[in-house]
């Protein structure tokens, strides 16, 4: 039922409305209740001047108009008019000794006792309520400035919003600080003290990891040398092997620092998926790569991505399925706006999502190969999917 009233600025439009809707209805039953009081007052006041007239009659054989003008009434004189007002409280059935009623929006009062009939008219009328009508005016324009203060004290809400979903965003280069001395205000500069020191932190880390790579290129380099002028083969063999176990792992690390600081804009434009798919080939440098892939286009199809990430996790999945396979081949299928990577090999020992994770422990790497394709199929908003049929591996991009 309130599903509408989620936000805070329509709870507090529903509350001023409430109030509003309530000042209507107080007014209205305050200006009825009003009338209602008048008219009691009204009849005791008719009863009692036709109770006097009768006295005064009785005592001095005549109406005493005076006191009629007094009391702000008429005597009907004019025989026409009469007539049609006998018609009128006959046909009502209130043509009795004492009757009261409305005719042609005049108050009309029958006295017809066994002295003297009369037809009065009650001149009188009820006060227009000025005085209510100030006051409710008064607070009903005091509820809209009081609403109208609230909403505007909610507006920095809005721009401290906008400004979290672009640090959400991967733009570290915000300032949503406040003057403002209300909770609002707080919480703003709370925020962009925050988002200073996980700026300085990101910052930090980014030099601390660029340093660390910068200055261990030069020893792994140096080593790779040295390596070639050892005489035995199975120690320079070592020896590569141990350079190239370093080498990777400072290229996955640039990669991790790339994607994790999204301090980097997507270059998002239209390429054939066949296209995307022969240029990760071409990225895993392969002696032979028809060897060991064979592409298999059922349907070929465009999408955006940014070339370069993209590639790259089909890159890392082509390389995984390679590495783990038997045969050392691969069978890559394009059809129906998805991808199909397709190995044959035993069912993974673990659900996919714990490949996921950052340093997964494996034999045959570093287990970061799926944490970065996550990451990028993350950011383009595409989902990657594995099952097993037939003794074979199938990983789908979609």
């Amino acid at each position: 039922m309130f599903n509408g009233f989620t936000s805070l600025r329509s709870k507090i439009r529903l509350i001023f409305s409430l109030i509003l809707v309530l000042l209507v209805f107080l007014f209205v039953g305050s200006i009825k209740y009003d009338r209602l009081k008048y008219d009691e007052n009204n009849e005791m006041h008719e009863r009692l001047v036709s109770h006097y007239l009768y006295n005064y009659y009785l005592i001095y054989g005549k109406i005493d108009e005076a006191y009629l003008e007094s009391q702000n009434f008429s005597l009907i004189t004019d025989k026409a008019k009469i007539v049609q007002i006998e018609h009128y409280f006959k046909e009502k059935e209130k043509y009795k000794k004492y009757a009261t009623d409305t005719y042609k929006l005049q108050r009309i009062i029958l006295i017809n006792n066994d002295r003297f009939q009369l037809f009065l008219q009650n001149k009188n009328k009820p006060q227009f309520p000025f005085k209510r009508i100030i006051v409710f005016s008064m607070v009903f324009l005091l509820m809209l400035v009081l609403y109208s203060w609230v909403l505007r004290s909610l507006k920095p809400l809005n721009t401290l919003k906008n400004q979290i979903k672009t640090f959400s965003e991967g733009n570290l280069d915000i300032h949503c600080s406040s003057e403002t001395k209300d909770e609002i205000g707080e919480v703003a500069n709370e925020f962009n003290h925050a988002v200073t020191m996980i700026r300085e932190l990101l910052q930090s880390r980014q030099l601390f990891l660029r340093a660390i790579m910068h200055e261990l290129k030069t020893p792994i380099g140096k080593g790779r040398l040295v390596a070639e002028m050892l005489p035995d083969e199975k120690n320079k063999a070592r020896m590569h092997s141990i350079f190239e176990r370093l080498n990777l792992l400072i290229d996955e690390f640039a990669k991790i620092e790339k994607i994790t600081s999204k301090n980097f804009k997507l270059a998002m434009k239209p390429y054939r998926m066949s296209d995307l798919i022969e240029a990760s080939i071409d990225l895993l440098m392969l002696e032979n790569a028809k060897e060991h892939i064979e592409l298999q286009i059922i349907k070929d199809y465009q999408t955006e991505v940014d070339f370069e990430l993209f590639t790259l996790v089909i890159k890392n999945l082509l390389d995984n399925a390679i590495k783990y396979a038997p045969d050392k081949k691969v069978l890559v299928q394009i059809s129906n706006h998805k991808i199909a990577i397709v190995n044959k090999g035993e069912k993974l020992s673990e659900p996919l999502e714990n490949y996921f994770k950052p340093f997964h422990t494996s034999q045959k790497g570093l287990g970061l190969g799926l944490y970065i394709v996550k990451s990028i199929l993350d950011i383009h908003q595409k989902e990657l999917s594995y099952k097993h049929e037939d003794g074979k591996n199938i990983f789908i991009v979609s």
